[in-house]
């Protein structure tokens, strides 16, 4: 964004693209940690209850926490 563009940006929202940019990548990995702790906490409940085996716990925390740094990694 040049100089002009970013006057032109500020202007219209208020804001500094920057600060936008932190709000998004904020949102987006706290609702990526509230996903991963969903997920962890179901699969962990299914394991106590029978309904899962301690594989597929291992499997899905380890598949949520990958998809986490990955996400994270984009997201900086």
């Amino acid at each position: 964004m040049n100089a002009q563009q970013r006057l032109a940006f500020e202007a219209g929202s208020g804001i500094a693209p920057e600060t936008l940019l932190l709000a998004i990548a904020g949102t987006t990995l706290t609702l990526a940690f509230l996903w991963v702790t969903w997920m962890t906490f179901g699969t962990f409940k299914a394991w106590q209850d029978g309904n899962a085996s301690f594989f597929d716990l291992v499997w899905n925390v380890l598949r949520a926490s990958i998809v986490l740094l990955v996400l994270a990694f984009y997201v900086r």
